[in-house]
């Protein structure tokens, strides 16, 4: 069995954007070998993702409050162009030509400001793909594991499209998170120097290979079952 995974960091960026994902409920046995799994809500209900969730915001401390002290600055320093704007445009007859020049102005601080807080915050979004990659690796296995002690010869995966509507007694989530947190009970936070994400390594890769050049060794780091 070979899992079709979403990358690394598309993943990663989505979980952190949704709602905190509920573990689904374990269940006996599938019916008719038939099981259904949500990739992405095991990846995110295993220990070793909700640890390093929770050791995130201690280990980058020194980045988030940059990045929120740089917040704070441009919306402090966006507040009085907005109304100001917003005061002209009420104007009787208001200048377009000058509101246009003061919308242009607020809109390039905004995307500046937004650029300079990625960067500001790009170990963190490293540090969650490298954590998600980690787990990643485990999954296949993980599903295997569940699939042979549920007798499942089937499993579908609702997060692809693959599901309209399945029976709770379908569900093995949990079975799989269950797999996931005896395999990898933790993971490491930090990624090694020069680590870069299994999507962009993928890119590189077919870039150089389109070269005819050969790709550079990925960095790989210690083993991923420390903290």
């Amino acid at each position: 069995m070979k899992l079709l995974l979403k990358p690394a960091v598309a993943l990663g960026l989505a979980m952190a954007a949704a709602s905190p994902l509920v573990s689904a409920p374990a269940y006996a046995q599938s019916a008719n070998g038939v099981g259904v799994v949500s990739l992405p809500a095991a990846v995110a209900n295993s220990n070793a993702y909700k640890v390093a969730e929770q050791q995130r915001p201690v280990t980058y401390k020194a980045q988030l409050d940059q990045a929120e002290a740089r917040r704070a600055a441009i919306a402090a320093q966006l507040q009085p162009m907005m109304t100001k704007f917003n005061t002209d445009r009420q104007a009787a007859n208001p200048n377009q030509q000058a509101l246009q020049q003061q919308a242009t102005q607020i809109q390039q601080i905004e995307q500046n400001g937004q650029r300079e807080l990625q960067q500001i915050l790009a170990p963190v979004s490293l540090s969650r793909a490298y954590v998600t990659e980690q787990i990643e690796d485990k999954l296949d296995d993980a599903v295997q594991a569940a699939a042979k002690k549920k007798n499942i010869t089937l499993i579908l995966d609702p997060s692809q499209g693959a599901v309209v509507f399945a029976d709770a007694k379908h569900n093995i989530t949990q079975d799989v998170v269950n797999e996931l947190n005896a395999l990898l009970p933790s993971a490491q936070l930090v990624p090694p120097q020069g680590w870069l994400p299994r999507e962009i390594r993928e890119q590189q890769a077919a870039a150089a290979a389109a070269q005819g050049q050969q790709p550079a060794a990925p960095a790989t780091g210690a083993q991923p079952t420390g903290r």
